[in-house]
């Protein structure tokens, strides 16, 4: 049975991500259920969506089955930064590979397409470079990342075998570094980290020598790139990269942040952490063939917006 308005269920939705994809398929006429169990999440990323009469608000954990009639699934349900997903390594695998079965069976018995956000973290720190999606990864099975990279690279083995098995309609996303307003101010993350630290006057921590490279995509390019793989054939099921291909060191991102808010802070160099990627840039030929798509907005457009909201969650 088909409605008028598509119903879509977003896991994770009151997250960084999850907040921006409600709110974009909200504009594009959807009806969304929106689940989040708030370990990272907030409320205030969907406040203003509440009094929307085609947005609803359910609190739930994923690592439990969850029983609804919907025609789309996002799930995106997982803490993303390293200091949220090793405040709890069990229940981040949990969440990983549960929430992906919970969520793989409720597609299996309604019929619906489904999404996974996957990451980058599946290539570990990679010996090929830029990434391309047919590269296997090097990852330590054992390290303080694993839980996370390996919960990720665990659910995408779900999904494919439930492709393959009950002829499930997938989509997966390899999510690279992302940044926007709604980040949280305290996740670990480096642009949130070094925008608070520069509005704050502190010293902005540089892990490493600062030459390790990441390549940052703003938000809502993200989102459109969701939804364009979302909304495409059914034979693209991914895994399809999403991420700017512009790579640029630490320290490069370090002085952008501290030009565009006119800071004084100092460089302060601290050890790298264990199993840090000393380089990450997607090749997104494959998002480009396949969805159209490929990021529009510039970095330094991208961290303006990003300061201005920081600044004014700083001084609220």
């Amino acid at each position: 049975m088909k409605y008028a308005r598509k119903r879509v269920l977003v896991t994770g939705g009151a997250g960084f991500l999850g907040s921006h994809l409600c709110e974009r398929l909200l504009a594009d006429g959807h009806d969304v259920l929106c689940v989040d169990n708030f370990y990272t999440g907030s409320k205030d990323n969907i406040a203003h969506l509440i009094g929307n009469p085609y947005f609803e608000l359910i609190r739930h954990d994923v690592t439990f089955p969850l029983y609804l009639e919907v025609d789309e699934i996002f799930n995106l349900a997982c803490p993303a930064s390293p200091v949220h997903y090793q405040r709890d390594p069990v229940q981040t695998t949990k969440t990983s590979v549960h929430g992906a079965i919970n969520m793989l069976g409720l597609a299996k018995r309604i019929n619906a397409k489904i999404f996974q956000a996957s990451t980058s973290e599946v290539y570990g720190d990679p010996e090929v470079h830029p990434q391309t999606e047919d590269y296997r990864g090097s990852v330590n099975p054992i390290g303080p990342r694993a839980c996370y990279d390996e919960g990720k690279r665990c659910a995408e083995t779900l999904f494919f075998d439930y492709h393959r098995q009950h002829g499930l309609r997938i989509k997966v996303a390899r999510i690279f570094n992302t940044y926007g307003p709604r980040m949280h101010p305290d996740d670990g993350r480096v642009v949130s980290n070094f925008i608070v630290q520069a509005l704050e006057g502190r010293p902005i921590t540089l892990y490493g020598d600062g030459s390790q490279t990441r390549s940052f995509c703003f938000v809502d390019d993200l989102i459109e790139g969701f939804i364009r793989l979302m909304n495409s054939a059914d034979d693209v099921t991914g895994p399809i990269n999403l991420g700017n291909p512009r790579e640029m060191t630490i320290r490069e991102l370090a002085e952008a942040v501290i030009k565009l808010t006119g800071a004084k802070s100092e460089l302060v160099i601290k050890p790298l952490p264990a199993d840090d990627p000393l380089q990450r840039q997607p090749n997104i030929a494959k998002a480009r063939e396949k969805l159209g798509w490929e990021p529009k907005v510039a970095l330094e457009d991208g961290l303006h917006r990003t300061i201005d909201y920081f600044r004014a969650r700083l001084n609220a």
